[in-house]
């Protein structure tokens, strides 16, 4: 009964005429990012960041959830019509998608990705119904030295489940640590690391550093790249797949779902790790291994299924923990704290009209991007004949204008376009800046639970062990580390990642 009315509510809320065009914003604006190579979620809710600050909480998240698994649909456009992954995660979409493409059958290949898209959207939205309230009444008996080991399992795990080398993605956490030191000491109100700039004071502002390591460094990359698009559009035909086509692709579109399910939720996750590891999967499994990469539904259905469900269910460590499992979820952490939302279980109670609308609205999300995506093929194509030269000024004026506005101060613009350049430049060393992302939100969240958990035990470093369920955590941290620290392990994982 109690769901029932929590569900009513959500329904009240993401039904409202605001809510409603803030998510068919959100779908719309994802999707285009998702068809336009190089866009991409994250710098574009990184750049979106500053306008949720003139929105209402809940329509600002649910804007910006809209992108995220709006992308998800989005990119599978251009990588089956053009071979150029439009989001990261649809990378793997591209090897049989574009076959599918150039042997007369995008088509079906536009249709399976919808398909899959939305019912393991419509799954992963769900489980989060489901199992997010259970693991918030857990997350009500954590105490400060809980959520320090969880946040360090949190890490361990973003290491782990990184797609580059692990070394270098433990030095970009550790720099986020840093990062996010810097400015007034909350307990004795003594600036740290300012190195006597009044505008750091104050830390360095996370849509700066979000923007301009997704965004501005981004542009900068796509800018340099001239690639040849070859665009299937004369060849799409019907949308609609054969009885045979949807019999090969239902088994991959289940467990594609149920991949994304599970990955979505494990720090680091989400849709990317989930599109790599169902195409794996589904290659081990076929009788023919060898006709994946020539044109196999399978290899379509199952990455498309698992991103859109790994999208979703990387909400339920966010909201019921208050741990962003990716980068996308720490943006989201950012998008709460500008409105003094701390993300955690106690949103369900202190605000659960934007726990449930969130939910709720991600059902109303998928539907919308089905209409979005199938009928409107033919635009979403023509959008790819855009030049860039035109293109990537007009999203660089709009990033400095929302930077800007934050504060009112051009320190932060300048503050964004370093960290733009530091992020091309890692780009070019192949450092990853979601560990850093990570490491940046986590940061300050550490330090205030491991003071305050010293503080509660009179300085007594002990209490981080001889808690029972934060003793759990740190020992599940330690093993996850020797796994990856494994020979066998590690040539696993590369191959997760690489394929042939």
């Amino acid at each position: 009964m109690e769901v029932l009315e929590h569900l009513a509510l959500g329904f009240e809320t993401a039904l409202s005429f605001q809510n409603i065009i803030y998510a068919f914003l959100g779908c719309l604006i994802g999707t285009l990012v998702g068809v336009l190579p190089g866009l991409g979620p994250v710098p574009t809710i990184a750049m979106l960041l500053p306008i949720t600050y003139a929105l209402p909480p809940v329509a600002g998240l649910i804007m910006l959830a809209g992108i995220y698994y709006g992308a998800q649909y989005g990119g599978s456009t251009t990588a089956i019509l053009v071979n150029l992954p439009g989001e990261t995660s649809a990378v793997v979409t591209c090897l049989d998608g574009y076959q599918m493409a150039r042997n007369g059958r995008a088509g079906q290949a536009l249709a399976i990705a919808a398909i899959g898209s939305f019912f393991a959207g419509c799954v992963g939205t769900l489980l989060i119904a489901a199992f997010a309230p259970p693991l918030a009444e857990v997350a009500f008996q954590f105490g400060p030295a809980e959520y320090f080991s969880l946040m360090c399992l949190g890490l361990v795990g973003a290491v782990v489940l990184a797609s580059g080398s692990l070394v270098k993605a433990i030095c970009m956490i550790l720099l986020g640590l840093l990062i996010g030191m810097v400015g007034t000491d909350v307990n004795s109100g003594v600036a740290r690391f300012s190195f006597g700039i009044p505008e750091l004071t104050d830390g360095i502002d996370f849509a700066a550093v979000a923007m301009g390591v997704f965004g501005f460094s981004e542009i900068i990359n796509n800018v340099e790249q001239k690639e040849e698009r070859e665009v299937f559009l004369d060849k799409i035909g019907h949308l609609y797949p054969t009885w045979p086509d949807l019999k090969e692709a239902a088994p991959a579109i289940i467990r594609g779902t149920a991949i994304g399910s599970a990955l979505g939720i494990l720090p680091g996750g989400g849709a990317v790790m989930s599109s790599f590891a169902s195409y794996t999967v589904e290659k081990k499994l076929a009788k023919d291994p060898s006709s994946f990469g020539k044109g196999n539904i399978r290899g379509v259905a199952g990455p498309e299924s698992a991103n859109n469900a790994g999208s979703q269910t990387s909400f339920i460590p966010l909201l019921t923990l208050g741990i962003p499992g990716n980068a996308i979820m720490a943006l989201m952490v950012g998008a709460m704290t500008i409105h003094n939302i701390q993300p955690g279980p106690q949103v369900m109670t202190s605000n659960p009209d934007l726990f449930w609308g969130l939910i709720v609205s991600m059902w109303i999300g998928n539907l919308m991007l089905v209409i979005l995506n199938l009928p409107l093929i033919g635009i979403w194509v023509k959008l790819l004949k855009v030049p860039y030269p035109i293109l990537f000024p007009a999203i660089l004026l709009i990033c400095s204008i929302g930077v800007y506005t934050l504060n009112y101060n051009v320190f932060d613009i300048w503050m964004t376009a370093a960290f733009g350049l530091i992020g091309y430049t890692w780009s070019k060393l192949k450092c990853e800046g979601a560990p850093l992302l990570l490491g940046l939100v986590l940061g300050p969240m550490m330090e205030e639970n491991f003071r305050r958990a010293l503080l509660l035990s009179r300085g007594d470093f002990s209490t981080f062990v001889t808690r029972p369920l934060s003793a759990t955590l740190l020992v599940i941290a330690v093993i996850l580390v020797l796994i990856v620290a494994s020979p066998t392990i590690r040539r696993k994982r590369e191959e997760t990642f690489v394929e042939d």
